[in-house]
């Protein structure tokens, strides 16, 4: 099928860079259509003018460029930029982001003799437009057609490696709609980060990495000389997929025999065992010198809770998906460029409420009000028979519970207010919650979304807007010089160059 290609590549070409590094990054636009750029957890410091999803910014109009102008300010770790628009994602165009530590701070490991980014998602045959066409008529996605490890099918990619040394992988999910199992035959990864985190270093056979997702493992080749499996299958659906690649010891005798490992098909508690040990290493430098346990997040009292519950309602004879009982719908004007230039009637704030309603499912374009520097409780609750993955633009939260059943009040006694991970995309399971604490320390206007990309598509999101009645460049930057202008922004200007 067509693919979008990034400087003719697909994957794109990784983004390597360090802690705090300033990066310019101008996205020219070849297709035939509007196109923007995300980047999955890179937190845009007081800068959502550069987040790339439609809330904050005008498409790329075909044939134009736009330059993002970007800090990874205070982050380490493993991430990826995609295409946020329609249904592109499904053709590509998305790459990894690898953020190193500075020179001086302590990495709590010692240095890999070689790194691996590995790009994993399901696939599907129709092209993206054709998929787009097939929500918009108002049915679901079909089944993905298979996995792909780094843009290509099973047993095409080989990663080389010396035997008695150890190597970094970096594992994202970048599908569409389906979790992933991941693992090495006859191999032991320990787990050393999650989305910017240095987490607790255990050591699993296989780990479940969810929509949008990222994980570094160690993985040290202490096996015989030969060839071994990579393995990435489905988790969660009826019929499993699989996809391979080749694990090459350097003084290899021989090459992969005999069927692949298999791993978790089904089972949810397996899976919600194994996130609940994904904890934080609380004496290791994070981006900063301090220890990342410095920050003792359970000490604060929150002050507000917001409850999200997501459902699938027909909204007008159609499948839609909502939070809240709203389904989204984009506005004609980017909301941050609407709140910016104080045009009327774009969106309202509160047209999402802090619980789930009850009600049947309606179309809004929904923001939610939030004050800068509060200290929240986040409850994702998940009525349906679905894991479900969600993402928040431009903050990182504290997992502090999960678990099956209905959330209460008397569920914080649970909690781990200790050493809970900290990370921007988290599983729901089945008929389950799981809570956050989160520190809004971040201006600006901030997409909450499912990673299921047809849900995201059809509904299931929302902006959360942080606001500072300062109006300071402390706590956000002005307006970029070529920010671009559209819909009811039309024609008004940015600031002088």
């Amino acid at each position: 099928m067509q693919g979008i290609l990034i400087n003719g590549q697909f994957p794109g070409p990784p983004i390597e860079c360090v802690t705090n590094d300033n990066l310019i990054v101008s996205v020219f636009n070849n297709l035939d259509e509007p196109f923007l750029m995300s980047w999955d957890g890179i937190q845009q410091r007081r800068n959502s003018w550069q987040d790339g999803v439609y809330g904050t910014n005008c498409p790329i109009p075909p044939g134009q460029n736009f330059t993002y102008i970007l800090q990874v300010k205070d982050q380490i770790g493993s991430f990826f930029y995609f295409p946020s628009l329609a249904m592109h994602k499904a053709a590509g165009g998305y790459g990894g982001v690898k953020i190193d530590s500075r020179p001086l701070i302590p990495v709590p490991f010692p240095p890999p003799a070689g790194e691996y980014t590995m790009l994993v998602g399901d696939w599907f045959k129709q092209n993206h437009t054709d998929l787009k066409a097939i929500l918009d008529g108002g049915s679901d996605l079909p089944f993905p057609d298979g996995l792909l490890i780094n843009g290509r099918g099973s047993n095409s990619l080989t990663f080389t490696v010396d035997q008695g040394r150890t190597y970094r992988f970096r594992i994202s999910n970048v599908g569409l709609t389906t979790a992933i199992n991941f693992r090495i035959q006859g191999h032991k990864m320990v787990l050393v980060e999650v989305e910017g985190t240095h987490t607790l270093q255990n050591t699993y056979e296989s780990i479940d990495i969810h929509l949008g997702q990222s994980y570094s493992v160690l993985v040290t080749m202490d096996q015989p000389g030969q060839d071994y499996y990579i393995v990435a299958s489905t988790r969660f659906t009826s019929q499993v997929l699989t996809a391979t690649s080749i694990l090459h010891y350097s003084n290899s005798a021989g090459s992969v025999s005999g069927p692949p490992p298999g791993g978790p098909t089904i089972e949810i508690d397996w899976s919600l065992n194994q996130a609940r040990s994904v904890r934080q290493n609380l004496t290791a430098s994070g981006p900063r010198p301090n220890p990342q346990g410095s920050y003792h997040y359970g000490l604060v009292n929150t002050t507000r809770t917001i409850r999200l519950a997501n459902s699938a309602p027909m909204i007008n004879g159609k499948q839609r998906y909502a939070v809240n009982s709203v389904s989204f719908i984009p506005a004609d004007t980017p909301l941050k460029l609407a709140d910016y230039f104080k045009i009327p009637g774009v969106f309202n704030l509160g047209s999402i409420q802090d619980n789930p309603t009850g009600g049947g499912g309606y179309l809004q374009t929904s923001v939610m009000a939030a004050d800068f520097r509060a200290f929240v409780e986040v409850v994702f609750e998940n009525p349906e028979d679905i894991v479900q993955s969600w993402h928040i633009d431009g903050h990182i939260f504290f997992v502090v519970g999960m678990d099956g059943g209905q959330w209460s009040p008397a569920s914080r006694l649970n909690y781990n207010l200790r050493d809970g991970i900290s990370r921007c995309t988290i599983q729901v399971y089945p008929k389950s919650w799981t809570a956050l604490y989160m520190p809004l320390d971040n201006v600006g206007m901030w997409n909450i979304r499912s990673e299921n990309w047809a849900r995201q598509y059809l509904g299931q999101q929302f902006y959360l807007r942080v606001y500072s009645p300062a109006n300071s460049w402390r706590d956000e930057y002005p307006i970029p010089k070529n920010a671009l202008v559209c819909g009811r922004a039309s024609g008004r200007s940015t600031r002088p160059l």
